[in-house]
């Protein structure tokens, strides 16, 4: 990104509220994690990690830990209803136990679905 794209950017970020400088940081961790996802490398396993979900974890932490857990589905497929989620915690309130356990059924969905295509 050039000079003038990243100071737009920062200027942009900074005249929003807080919370939605939370979302738009969560959602730039988020694709920076899944263009990093599109690097080559060796076959991920087809077996889900285990690794396990820490007693305070927020929403932002657990989409990482999902997508590590599950290194084998395709992180674009899930974008659309992992940043709703997202949304719902950080703009509407809903807390991030609730979302996180909807995040939790979300990816085990997509591995069911992933194992069935398979």
């Amino acid at each position: 990104m050039n000079v003038p794209d990243l100071t737009r950017l920062h200027h942009l970020a900074s005249a929003l509220p807080a919370a939605e400088q939370a979302m738009l940081l969560a959602f730039a961790e988020f694709l920076h994690a899944r263009t990093a996802a599109a690097v080559p490398c060796p076959a991920p396993s087809p077996t889900p990690l285990a690794i396990p979900r820490p007693a305070q974890e927020s929403v932002v932490k657990a989409i990482k830990r999902l997508s590590q857990t599950y290194p084998m589905l395709d992180k674009s497929a899930l974008l659309n209803e992992a940043s709703q989620l997202l949304s719902q915690h950080v703009l509407q309130g809903r807390s991030a136990s609730d979302v996180i356990d909807e995040l939790e059924v979300l990816f085990q969905r997509r591995y069911e679905l992933f194992i069935q295509a398979d």
